[in-house]
C-alpha cells in the first residue's frame, strides 16, 4: 500500500505534531484491538495515516496553549 502524501495529510491537521500524535494514538488502538497476524502486509502506522487521509477518524486539538 502506498502511503498518502504529506500534502494531503497536512490539509487534514493543523501541524505535523498533531499528525504524529493522532497517527500514533490510532496505531496503538489498532494494535490493541487486533491479532499479531493482521499486520503482516500493512503496518498499523500506515493504516492510521491512510485513515486520517480518508477522514475515517476524527480528533480534537486545542487552539490555545496549556494553562
Amino acid at each position: 500500500m502506498k502511503q498518502p502524501s504529506l500534502d494531503i495529510l497536512m490539509s487534514k491537521v493543523d501541524s505535523k505534531y498533531t499528525l504524529v500524535v493522532a497517527a500514533a494514538k490510532r496505531a496503538r488502538t489498532l494494535m490493541a484491538a487486533s491479532t499479531p497476524d493482521e499486520f503482516k502486509d500493512i503496518k498499523p502506522v500506515s493504516r492510521a495515516l491512510e485513515e486520517i487521509s480518508q477522514n475515517k477518524i476524527s480528533f480534537d486539538y486545542f487552539k490555545e496553549g496549556n494553562k
